[in-house]
């Protein structure tokens, strides 16, 4: 695949983002998408998946057809990052993208679908509210996406993407995507007789260099040690918890030492959520705390730390919430606090995921791969910060 197989408007984007060369995966699904198969695509995180379903539909989209492409994410975060690309990569066609999530005003979404949409973005729950009230023509899709298919087809998420399937044309291409899809193919096939699956996770070398610790710790000094962290001059990173109460709770606590956090969680508003993600993007929060909502196909530039406040609940999710780092060959760190009873659980995890795991100090200000002695502590000073105030 190069740029020459593109409709115009898609060239001309193509070299105006400086593009030398497409992704494997975006090579490999080219021509299976644009020749109408249903497949399953596998790919590393931040190995440009958005853009290899993304570009062959586009190719083909037709101006004027509403509702031609249904994109399902499995979060608002998700959904609102894939419209940015594509109305980016749709520019100077004439043709429009939709935001269908929930969280928004749907009198709006109603009033926009009114335009003719070609493509459309969304969450399940929002998507499915428009079809039963016939504001969007399930018959029209031509293909729908399942981006983050793994989490998508969990609870009651799959309850809706039935009731979806069920509505929409059966001949119409689907196309599954995610870099833990190998787990959930003996379940994709009960929704497919047949289905391409091209999986490129063994071969894709985009991944940049990310480097895997444990910083051993005890449960009460957790929230101690993200401070210390916070401190550090270089420092700013995603931090992750599987609880939204001990979330709240560490943010209260670093907020009372004025530290510069963002939140983001399932019960926010819509704009609470955009608003913690721009402040974080702008740098203005150093720290976004957040649960596994965020470990999913949030793309944030050459971001330098993972933390893993708690360790993850299976190998999808380290996986996922170490995908924030190392995208598109940058490099990054993940650090996840352990307390002696949980580290067997981390080492259980990387060991399955094949991650070389080592440990790591938080020292004097410095986070050091050897362990201190106790000979090269530094004299204590008096601290005039004494709210532990970021220093500048």
């Amino acid at each position: 695949m190069d740029n020459q197989e593109f409709v115009p408007f898609l060239k001309k984007n193509w070299n105006e983002a400086g593009f030398k060369k497409t992704a494997l995966i975006q090579e490999k699904v080219f021509a299976p998408i644009s020749e109408g198969e249903n497949l399953v695509g596998i790919a590393p995180t931040g190995s440009g998946k958005t853009l290899a379903y993304l570009l062959p539909l586009l190719n083909r989209l037709e101006a004027g057809k509403a509702s031609q492409v249904l994109v399902l994410t499995s979060s608002q975060e998700l959904a609102m990052q894939v419209v940015e690309v594509a109305r980016k990569w749709l520019a100077g066609s004439g043709m429009k993208v939709q935001a269908l999530i929930g969280g928004a005003n749907v009198k709006r979404q109603q009033e926009a679908l009114k335009k003719k949409p070609e493509l459309l973005i969304g969450t399940p729950g929002r998507v499915l509210e428009l079809i039963t009230a016939k504001k969007i023509k399930a018959a029209h899709i031509q293909t729908l996406v399942f981006d983050e298919v793994d989490q998508l087809i969990q609870g009651q998420s799959l309850q809706l993407i039935q009731k979806i399937l069920k509505a929409s044309d059966n001949e119409a291409q689907h196309l599954y995507f995610s870099a833990t899809a190998d787990a959930v193919l003996e379940e994709l096939n009960q929704f497919e007789s047949e289905l391409l699956v091209v999986d490129v996770s063994k071969e894709d070398k985009s991944q940049g260099d990310v480097q895997h610790f444990y910083l051993e710790t005890s449960d009460r000094k957790k929230v101690d040690q993200l401070r210390r962290l916070l401190n550090l001059p270089a420092f700013w990173g995603m931090i992750f918890f599987n609880q939204l109460n001990d979330m709240g709770s560490a943010e209260e606590k670093l907020l009372y030492h004025e530290l510069p956090v963002a939140s983001l969680a399932s019960d926010q508003s819509k704009l609470s959520r955009k608003n913690a993600i721009e402040q974080f993007k702008k740098h203005q929060a150093l720290g976004l705390l957040t649960t596994d909502l965020a470990s999913r196909g949030l793309d944030i530039e050459a971001l330098p730390f993972v933390i893993n406040a708690d360790v993850p609940l299976s190998e999808e999710s380290y996986l996922h919430r170490a995908g924030r780092v190392g995208r598109m060959g940058n490099s990054g760190v993940v650090i996840s606090l352990v307390t002696p009873q949980e580290k067997s659980d981390l080492t259980k995890i990387a060991k399955k995921l094949e991650v070389k795991l080592a440990p790591i100090y938080l020292f004097g200000g410095e986070l050091l791969t050897e362990e201190p002695t106790r000979q090269s502590e530094p004299k204590k000073k008096k601290s005039k910060n004494k709210k532990g105030k970021r220093r500048k």
